[in-house]
C-alpha cells in the first residue's frame, strides 16, 4: 500500500507533472473565488454615508456599487469590476492600500487581501496598545516576573518583579526599551541574564524568525541596522540566519542584591487581542526561589547592579 501511495504522488503531484500543475491552477482559482466573495462582503457592509456620499435614490441592493469603490479608491471601475470578479489580472501594493482603505479594512482583513491577491505587503505598523487586563494579569502574577513583548522585543508592559530585576530596561527612553537592544548593548559585567551566550543566540534567533513576517519594514530594517552597526555581536550572529522559535527554557538572573543567581523556568503565551504580543511568564524553579523574588519586590534595588562592582 505504501509504494502504491508511493507511485501515486510520483505520477499525480512530482513537479512538472501535469497533475501538479492542474493542482496548482486549482489552487489560484479557488483563491481568486476567495478574494472575489471577500471584496463583495466588504463592499456591501459599507453605505454611502459611511465614505461621505449622498445617499441618492433607494438602491436595490445593499452597499456601495462597484463604480463607487473604484472612484474613492482612485482606480478604474473596470479594473476593480474584475477583481472582484476574480479575474487573473495585476494589483500592486499601492493599489490595494488604496481599496484597503475605501473598504474600510482593518489590519487582520487588509492582510488577508494581501494574502489572497498573492501580493507581498507592506502593512501598516500594528496597533501595539494593550488591553487593560493584560496588566491586570500581569500584576496578579506578583512576585513571579512577568513581561509582555512584542516580535521585536520591545517591553510593552511590565509587572512589579519584572520592574525590580531589570529596572535599566523598563527606565529607557521608550526606543531604546527593548530587551535585545539592552542585551547586546550594556557591558556583558552588567548583564542581568545569566548564560549569556545562549540567551543572545536564542533571542536573535526569534527576532529572525519573526522577521520574515516584516520583510521590507521600515521599522524593522531599522533596528536590525542600528544595532548591527552598535553591536558586532549581534551583527555576527544576524548574519548565521539562525531561527528559534518560542520553547519553555531555564534562565538565569544574577543582577540582584547579593547577587545570587535566580533560575526560573521562561514560559511564552499569546495576547492575542494585539498581534504578535506575547507574555513571558518566568516562574521560579523552587520555593526557595519564589521567596527571594518576593523579597526583591518588595525592596527592589533601584540599579542594575554589575556583578563585578555590586556594593558590598
Amino acid at each position: 500500500m505504501g509504494r502504491l501511495c508511493l507511485s501515486w504522488y510520483h505520477y499525480h503531484l512530482a513537479p512538472g507533472s501535469d497533475s501538479r500543475e492542474h493542482w496548482d491552477v486549482t489552487v489560484t482559482s479557488r483563491r481568486r473565488d476567495q478574494l472575489a466573495e471577500f471584496l463583495r462582503s466588504r463592499r456591501v457592509r459599507l453605505t454611502p454615508a459611511d465614505v461621505g456620499l449622498p445617499a441618492g435614490p433607494r438602491r436595490r441592493t445593499p452597499g456601495l456599487r462597484r463604480e463607487e469603490v473604484a472612484q474613492l479608491a482612485g482606480v478604474g471601475v473596470t479594473w476593480y469590476t474584475w477583481l472582484e470578479q476574480g479575474r487573473p489580472i495585476n494589483a500592486s501594493v499601492q493599489v490595494l492600500d488604496a481599496v484597503a482603505r475605501t473598504l474600510s479594512l482593518d489590519q487582520a482583513e487588509r492582510e488577508h487581501l494581501y494574502r489572497l491577491a498573492e501580493v507581498p505587503s507592506v502593512p501598516e505598523a500594528a496597533d501595539e496598545r494593550l488591553r487593560p487586563e493584560v496588566q491586570i494579569v500581569l500584576d496578579a502574577l506578583v512576585p513571579i516576573p512577568a513581561v509582555v513583548y512584542n516580535g521585536l522585543f520591545d517591553a510593552l508592559a511590565w509587572n512589579a518583579t519584572y520592574d525590580a530585576l531589570f529596572p535599566r530596561l523598563t527606565s529607557a527612553p521608550a526606543g531604546e526599551r527593548n530587551a535585545v537592544w539592552q542585551m547586546f548593548t550594556i557591558p556583558w559585567c552588567c548583564s542581568p541574564v545569566g548564560d549569556r551566550e545562549r540567551e543572545l543566540c536564542t533571542m536573535v534567533g526569534s527576532v529572525r524568525a519573526t522577521y520574515a513576517r516584516h520583510l521590507g519594514e521600515p521599522a524593522w530594517i531599522s533596528f536590525v541596522d542600528r544595532l548591527s552597526a552598535a553591536s558586532p555581536d549581534f551583527a555576527g550572529l544576524w548574519a548565521k540566519h539562525h531561527v528559534a522559535g518560542a520553547e519553555s527554557r531555564v534562565k538565569i538572573f544574577l543582577q540582584n542584591p547579593g547577587n545570587r543567581a535566580i533560575q526560573v523556568t521562561a514560559a511564552s503565551f499569546a495576547v492575542a487581542a494585539t498581534p504578535e504580543a506575547r507574555m513571558v511568564v518566568y516562574a521560579p524553579v523552587d520555593d526557595d526561589t519564589r521567596a527571594r523574588l518576593a523579597e526583591i519586590t518588595a525592596n527592589p534595588p533601584g540599579i542594575t547592579y554589575c556583578a563585578h562592582h555590586a556594593p558590598a
